[in-house]
């Protein structure tokens, strides 16, 4: 399923329109990652978007340190889970 765990972004449907004004359907997916994180001492596999990636990261949520994985709480993610 083509959908971010964490912010609900999903398929978007419209219309491709040529110089004919033809319309003809397309389907924009949303470019996701596979991500493991720790929460609570336990690792949760994730299928995160690009947007949601950064903003883990800005917000120091997300990182290659130890220290910040384990500052993630099952609070903050239970509305994925």
């Amino acid at each position: 399923m083509q959908k971010c765990d964490l912010t609900g972004k999903g398929k978007q449907y419209g219309s491709n329109v040529s110089f004919s004004q033809r319309h003809t359907k397309k389907v924009w997916k949303p470019n996701l990652q596979q991500k493991t994180i720790v929460v609570d001492g336990k690792k949760v596999h994730m299928k995160l978007s690009t947007q949601a990636i950064r903003t883990l990261k800005k917000k120091g949520l997300l990182g290659n340190t130890n220290q910040a994985a384990e500052s993630i709480s099952s609070a903050s993610l239970s509305k994925s889970l």
